[in-house]
């Protein structure tokens, strides 16, 4: 199959780049390589060295005989796009290219701007692009939980059934998003299930859940091939926030109480829901939506993890409470379905002590590179 991966460069889209490939698709990557300038922008970085995409897809071809294309540019330009489309006439376009941190998306008005702007358009840009090019191509697009917010009631994957004054419809699932970032994503949903209306576009909507892990079995393959670990305040996930703090002697610094819980997934799991998608695709004219995640943890659950893995390192870690930076609820009802996935043969991996020192070991083999004024956070929504 031939597969477009936007935003092939980042800690989702590369190791999919090289999971496809190593199935044998005919991968091309499309990234205009912002991800790397926004490290510049707030003076972090990854943990683990990263090399230049042009070395990481070499290196892959040295060691597979596979190659995997790259185009550098961007989604809000259509003529690069358009090129792109006319060049690969892709089978399906997978689409990680957007903004991803909610910190960042409300550090100011300029970044809220430039999110909306670059998520939003981007992504309508790529469905012009179907329409005009590729009409049968099916768009997997990553949603994300966050566009549910915290119901108290199940979330259901997408859609829910409701009666109203004695009659009953099944509709768009609630969307309560808590970052102009979680809002583009929404925005995203929107356009996209109105596109396939009314142009008989076939597409997946994957709401993932938060990513973890570091590895996948292509990404082990060499040094070259290695993928982020992002640790900020504005990028980096909470746990991995915690295991970087556990690896420098520093307070894991949980927001608030602890309780706020969300869903989550290992990256495995991640590039495996993609091959998933691909090759079962929708129906034309189909907007469909999986729930992409296998389990759910609290905040404190995730430090208390990562406490008792440093413990087994030898590591004595410490939990502290610090102000939630955020506008959110810290304590509340979370329970999401997640059966579309798992019914297609998902097989989850699971956070074991054993994952979490796997990425523990990784930030304490390069604890010289953790900056560790970056690791508190510096955004506030409020």
């Amino acid at each position: 199959m031939r597969i477009i991966v936007a935003g092939g460069d980042g800690f989702c889209g590369w190791p999919t780049a090289l999971y496809l490939s190593e199935k044998g698709h005919e991968v091309t990557i499309l990234d205009n390589m912002v991800r790397r300038k926004i490290d510049d922008e707030l003076h972090s970085n990854s943990v683990t060295p990263i090399a230049s995409l042009e070395d990481r897809v070499a290196k892959w071809k040295e060691l597979t005989g596979k190659e995997i294309k790259v185009y550098e540019g961007d989604l809000n330009h259509y003529d690069f796009l358009s090129l792109v489309f006319k060049n690969e006439r892709p089978e399906a376009f997978v689409h990680f290219a957007e903004q991803r941190s909610a910190p960042y998306s409300m550090i100011d008005r300029e970044h809220a701007v430039y999110t909306q702007q670059n998520n939003v358009l981007g992504n309508l840009n790529v469905l012009y692009a179907i329409k005009e090019f590729e009409p049968d191509c099916h768009l997997i697009k990553l949603g994300t939980m966050g566009e549910y917010g915290q119901p108290n009631i199940d979330i259901e994957e997408g859609y829910i059934e409701i009666e109203h004054k004695g009659r009953k419809d099944t509709l768009p699932f609630p969307k309560q998003p808590g970052s102009f970032y979680h809002l583009t994503k929404v925005h995203d949903t929107h356009n996209i299930m109105f596109a396939c209306k009314i142009w008989g576009i076939r597409a997946t909507d994957l709401n993932q859940g938060i990513v973890y892990g570091l590895n996948t079995e292509e990404t082990k393959k060499d040094p070259v091939l290695a993928n982020r670990l992002d640790y900020d305040g504005v990028f980096g996930t909470a746990l991995n926030r915690f295991l970087v703090q556990a690896a420098i002697g520093h307070d894991m610094t949980v927001y608030g109480s602890g309780g706020q819980t969300r869903a989550f997934l290992h990256i495995k799991d991640t590039v495996r829901c993609i091959e998933i998608a691909a090759e079962n695709p929708a129906d034309q004219g189909e907007f469909r939506v999986f729930n992409q995640f296998t389990e759910s943890f609290s905040v404190q659950d995730l430090a208390e993890k990562t406490r008792d893995a440093a413990k087994d390192l030898g590591i004595e870690a410490k939990l502290s409470n610090i102000e939630n930076p955020r506008v959110e609820n810290e304590d509340h009802y979370y329970n999401a379905v997640n059966t579309n996935l798992i019914d297609l043969g998902l097989e989850p991996h699971l956070l074991t002590q054993d994952v979490l020192k796997e990425i523990l070991q990784e930030a304490l083999e390069h604890k010289d590179r953790i900056i560790v004024d970056n690791v508190l956070p510096k955004v506030t929504w409020k």
